[in-house]
């Protein structure tokens, strides 16, 4: 990675189509290998999740924080039916 963050290697499992398709990007120059686009990849999304997690937290304090264990019960009790 360049960085100078440690890494570690792994072993996943994609499907064959989607691996066809980080290939040809590959290919085409358009990324710089396979674990380049993975680690993109990866690092996108760890940004998402990032930022849906602020933009909840933001949410929720602004109507009066977490659900009560009163209130969820009765979403739990209104959603089952």
């Amino acid at each position: 990675m360049g960085d100078g963050m440690a890494t570690r290697k792994l072993t996943i499992t994609l499907d064959e189509r989607e691996l066809a398709q980080v290939q040809a990007l590959v290919a085409a120059k358009k990324t710089s290998s396979v674990s380049g686009f993975v680690q993109h990849a990866v690092r996108v999304s760890l940004r998402d999740v990032d930022a849906w997690g602020a933009m909840l937290d933001e949410g929720l304090a602004r109507t009066g924080g977490p659900m009560t264990e009163k209130e969820r019960a009765w979403a739990d009790k209104i959603l089952r039916a």
